[in-house]
């Protein structure tokens, strides 16, 4: 799916669960669940997977979302198709990996549409905190990664459909 990747380096269960725990206690300290209840959805660990589609994209990436830069990500929509997979809704959350497959950030999903990639604004360039933050910038290089990594074998258009989302972090595991 672009930036977050089909391809997630394997990551540890019960290092997950384990983070899964602390995130889970971090984002509730000012809840209101001791009142109205737990659910078991909220048990349930959310997916984990890493942005871009090398180990080192993963740890660049992750970066940009730890430092507070990064606080969106796009995906090529016929990548989703593809795979089958149904696009992000507002709430999801998330385990970010970082190229290692450890987990190091739980986000959350605020924002989804989506747009096609010459449509795009320099808004949402700005957003995902990638080079100069500019609108040239993010079109190069999201060009660049949906020709090289694709899920899909329909290959790059200026007008293809990209799913944009925006995301806040929860939390930042050590």
């Amino acid at each position: 799916m672009s930036e977050q990747t089909g391809a997630t380096p394997q990551a540890n269960d019960e290092e997950l669960d384990a983070f899964w725990e602390l995130a889970r206690r971090h984002i509730e300290a000012g809840s209101v669940t001791a009142y109205t209840g737990e659910t078991p959805l909220e048990r349930l660990r959310p997916p984990a997977w890493a942005f871009g589609a090398t180990p080192a994209q993963a740890d660049q990436l992750l970066a940009l979302v730890l430092a507070g830069t990064k606080t969106a990500t796009a995906g090529a929509y016929w990548d989703y198709e593809a795979s089958d997979e149904p696009l992000p809704e507002v709430g999801t959350l998330g385990i970010v990996l970082d190229g290692a497959a450890h987990p190091r950030a739980l986000v959350v999903t605020t924002e989804v549409s989506v747009t096609p990639f010459d449509e795009v604004d320099e808004m949402h360039a700005f957003l995902e905190g990638e080079g100069d933050r500019t609108l040239r910038y993010w079109r190069d290089v999201h060009e660049s990664f949906f020709r090289a990594y694709p899920e899909h074998d329909r290959g790059f258009a200026p007008d293809m459909p990209v799913v944009l989302e925006r995301f806040d972090l929860l939390y930042a595991g050590e």
